[in-house]
């Protein structure tokens, strides 16, 4: 089974505003899928959802062989559990905590939550600030960083989990437009690596060019998907030509 995530027929509502309407969707191990749509399209929720973050009214969710979520009922903890160690989390808000320092940041959960050695956790995560050129900056604290700065830790914390999966949620909407250039870098160099992700983006020319599939989605829908730059460039839905007119395609 090839699969790292495979979400069935997912609903969400929030009160009478259904956001997620039988959303079907599965991310093979090493692929790269983008997620388009305008605000309000369920686009945030379904990742929350995905991340345990939300709780879906009905449908099926699995990681791998570890089943989450079947025909709308959760399975138990211990499952729970499990599943949450086989993906990370990028927000558009970085959601570094304040009084701890970077490093502290990073080993806390693969320390706490996956009780791994100190010593092993904190030399790795010393190989990625490296890699994210931020080995100078392991005693500083979120808020003597940049915004950019904090994104790429919140990147290697997420990897310092060793997940399957990693989910972005609008990485780059808090940002301003060279420090946005800055994060995108470091996601198209985990493409490169092979690193399963989903990334909710409305950096069209990006997803374009990283993803190996684009999925539109409108008014909780999955309207159309396909190879990258085949949607892109030749959308067949009327609904997602619309879109991509009127995004434009100035980003990179």
């Amino acid at each position: 089974m090839n699969d790292v995530v495979t979400i069935s027929n997912f609903s969400k509502s929030f009160g009478e505003l259904q956001v997620l309407k039988d959303i079907s969707l599965s991310v093979r191990r090493g692929e790269v899928v983008s997620i388009i749509g305008p605000s309000g399209s369920g686009k945030s929720t379904l990742l929350r959802c995905a991340a345990m973050l939300e709780t879906a009214d009905s449908g099926d969710l699995s990681y791998g062989d570890i089943s989450v979520m079947q025909n709308g009922v959760y399975a138990p903890k211990e499952n729970l559990k499990n599943a949450r160690n086989r993906f990370g989390l990028v927000f558009q808000n970085f959601n570094l905590f304040p009084h701890y320092s970077v490093l502290k940041n990073i080993i806390d959960a693969p320390v706490c939550v996956q009780k791994r050695k100190k010593k092993e956790i904190t030399a790795e995560a010393m190989e990625l600030l490296k890699k994210m050129g931020l080995e100078d900056r392991a005693d500083a604290y979120p808020c003597q960083l940049s915004g950019g700065q904090q994104q790429r830790v919140s990147i290697v914390r997420a990897l310092a989990m060793k997940p399957d999966i990693l989910f972005f949620d609008e990485p780059t909407s808090a940002l301003d437009p060279e420090l946005t250039g800055e994060i995108l870098r470091v996601i198209r160099q985990l493409a490169e690596e092979k690193m399963t992700m989903v990334i909710v983006t409305h950096e069209i020319n990006f997803a374009k060019n990283v993803s190996d599939r684009i999925i539109f989605m409108a008014d909780g829908v999955i309207v159309e998907q396909g190879p990258a730059a085949e949607l892109v460039d030749n959308p067949a839905n009327e609904r997602t030509k619309a879109f991509l007119a009127n995004i434009g395609r100035d980003s990179d």
